[in-house]
């Protein structure tokens, strides 16, 4: 991915110390520390422009939120777009956001095991070639990361508008035994999915009337407790 920016960027987004993390790995098992609570914390891994994961900070002040990318330019679009959505005349913030600059493949540098509650893969790259599917980021190798990093109400959502994507994600969760729920193959078919935060490309494939495909998977032993006693209630009823 090749990404035409601005001259001085890196200049730029290193003057953000409120907002962006130019060596998240010294923050490493200290995250609740750089966001001052004990908040959950909400991982999005390659976050573009950051409409998602800004918007989410918004409609969810309870939990804490790192937007993540290995390209400084999309760092500082999606800290402009940070500042934009939180509308505060100083130009702040939400305070419960941090974008972190660096690459997926070294994510076990950057968080401690159990540091976080929940990861979106949000409309990752496909890889289609299966030469690369080592890459993909639901592949077993980057998977076996999540399930450590996450604590015992760990999940991962996954969202794609690539069929062939999604069905290599169901098979790689289904080899590592992780239970699965709200599977969707085309999430919007009903018109906008209730409490569901758009991306930039998510709008584009929907006024296309693209299907996007969804799912969630269970990770931590408490998530899963949940799933079940919500299943057996349903079950009563």
């Amino acid at each position: 991915m090749r990404l035409r920016g601005r001259k001085g960027i890196r200049e730029t987004i290193e003057r953000q110390n409120d907002l962006v993390v130019m060596n998240p790995a010294e923050w490493k098992g200290r995250w609740a520390e750089r966001f001052g609570n004990d908040k959950p914390i909400h991982v999005e891994l390659g976050m573009g422009k950051g409409k998602f994961i800004s918007e989410m900070s918004l409609v969810h002040p309870e939990r804490n939120f790192i937007g993540v990318d290995m390209y400084d330019e999309l760092i500082r679009r999606a800290s402009d777009k940070a500042r934009a959505a939180a509308g505060r005349e100083d130009g702040g913030a939400p305070d419960n956001l941090a974008l972190a600059l660096f690459n997926i493949e070294h994510i076990e540098d950057v968080f401690a095991e159990g540091e976080l509650r929940r990861i979106y893969l949000n409309f990752s790259d496909p890889w289609p070639k299966k030469k690369h599917a080592r890459r993909r980021l639901t592949h077993a190798g980057f998977v076996e990361k999540y399930v450590r990093l996450l604590d015992s109400l760990g999940e991962i959502h996954f969202k794609t508008d690539s069929r062939s994507l999604f069905e290599f994600s169901l098979n790689s969760f289904a080899d590592m035994n992780i239970r699965l729920r709200r599977i969707s193959l085309d999430l919007h078919k009903d018109g906008p999915a209730p409490d569901n935060v758009m991306t930039e490309y998510e709008g584009k494939f929907f006024d296309a009337g693209m299907p996007i495909y969804r799912l969630e998977a269970l990770i931590g032993q408490d998530a899963l407790a949940e799933h079940r006693q919500s299943l057996d209630k349903e079950e009563e009823q």
